[in-house]
């Protein structure tokens, strides 16, 4: 697993997955993440405020070491929320 080299725990991973098929949480996400680009993708501070906005919503008390370690990890991946390639694979990291 991809996410677990950057020290992010399965637990959180699944509870995060959990809470994501409450279709009200979903909705918040999706409006949060709706017109992110690749550049924001790759903007530290950008990202670090969406981990937190995240977080709030999907009420996860996350520490200043989990929030870093998955700001780390957004920025690693290179994400563009426009190429269909990506997004499949950061779909099969998460199943």
């Amino acid at each position: 697993m991809g996410y677990q080299q950057y020290g992010i725990s399965p637990q959180l991973v699944e509870r995060i997955k959990l809470k994501m098929k409450n279709p009200a949480i979903k909705e918040k996400i999706k409006a949060l993440t709706q017109n992110l680009t690749k550049a924001d993708l790759q903007n530290s501070a950008k990202v670090h405020q969406l981990v937190r906005s995240a977080s709030g919503i999907l009420n996860e008390k996350l520490s200043s070491v989990q929030e870093q370690q998955l700001v780390q990890f957004v920025l690693a991946q290179k994400i563009d929320p426009n190429n269909t390639f990506h997004l499949i694979k950061l779909w099969g990291m998460f199943r």
